[in-house]
């Protein structure tokens, strides 16, 4: 029976496997071909990295891409640990802000080899003011290494602004604000870790849409074309709960609360204008009500707004 290196913990929980919930309301706003180039240009990172680690610490190390996700600001502060490194990088000529993260006890590490000690586990506490210049220098290394990694992109300057140790107090984005996160397996000596970078998607996305679409292969063609067929058709047998309306009137608590079987209860709603017709609260239509024989039902009529243009 082997062992593994002991991981730091945190962020190691974001690698868990299985599915993921998908949120129609925000969809995913990364399509295939923008995950794949940035996969190219952060694996060229990651390679990199790993040979300046290497070289560097004196010691054997890598770094390998583990994701590439899109999420809100918010939720990836909410899932980093505290306390750990970041670092806030600006990368002109491109606009924001960019987070370069990485684990307390990795960096300890580092600079441990630095030093010439043999790296392991280290304890949490502050950089010294000694260790601090080493830190710097060594993330822009990476940041170096960073810009290397996306030269057939976009030609990016990262220029290291400040080092941080608490997410909760760093406000470098707004909580709603989407980001590209990609997640790193960061291995130095025995040490292991999860690192990642912040990338805002604003300021990536005119990046990524400027790239010529990846040509597909048939096979790939086909699968993308069966997978919408089958989307598709699931989606057009799906069964939607659909509500007619009149517009919503204001009562007061304690009339509603002595409404009785008899009360007329009178609408704000004007007799010439249409009902509304929704779907989980949002107006597709307008209608008027009716009858099919014994049944009510109501007649799909043009909006007001339809009405007055012509």
């Amino acid at each position: 029976m082997t062992t593994s290196p002991t991981r730091s913990p945190g962020k190691m929980s974001r690698r868990g496997s299985g599915p993921a919930a998908y949120d129609f309301r925000k969809p995913i706003k990364l399509s295939r071909d923008h995950v794949r180039t940035l996969q190219i240009a952060f694996e060229t990172y990651a390679r990199s990295c790993g040979t300046l680690f290497t070289t560097r610490l004196r010691v054997v190390s890598s770094v390998s891409l583990v994701s590439i996700e899109q999420l809100n600001y918010d939720e990836y502060v909410a899932a980093l640990s505290n306390p750990t490194v970041l670092a806030v990088v600006s990368i002109d000529p491109l606009p924001g802000t960019v987070l370069m993260e990485i684990s307390s006890s990795a960096v300890m590490t580092a600079i441990d080899h630095m030093l010439g000690g043999p790296g392991g586990a280290q304890p949490e506490r502050p950089l010294t003011e000694v260790e601090m210049p080493l830190l710097r220098g060594l993330l822009e290394r990476m940041l170096g290494e960073l810009r290397y990694g996306f030269e057939a992109l976009v030609d990016i300057s990262p220029k290291l602004k400040e080092i941080e140790y608490n997410a909760q107090f760093l406000r470098a984005h707004q909580p709603g604000d989407a980001v590209v996160i990609a997640s790193f397996e960061m291995k130095i000596g025995t040490e292991e870790c999860v690192a990642s970078i912040c990338l805002p998607f604003n300021t990536i996305l005119p990046v990524l849409e400027k790239q010529e679409t990846i040509e597909l292969t048939p096979a790939e063609r086909m699968v993308r074309d069966t997978s919408l067929r089958n989307l598709t058709a699931g989606l057009s047998a799906a069964p939607i709960d659909v509500a007619v309306r009149f517009q919503p009137m204001r009562m007061r608590t304690d009339d509603i609360v002595d409404l009785r079987p008899g009360d007329v209860v009178p609408l704000g709603h004007p007799t010439s204008v249409p009902l509304e017709v929704t779907v989980n609260e949002t107006v597709f239509a307008h209608a008027v009500p009716g009858n099919q024989g014994a049944r009510l039902a109501c007649l799909v009529v043009p909006s007001p707004k339809e009405e007055e243009r012509r």
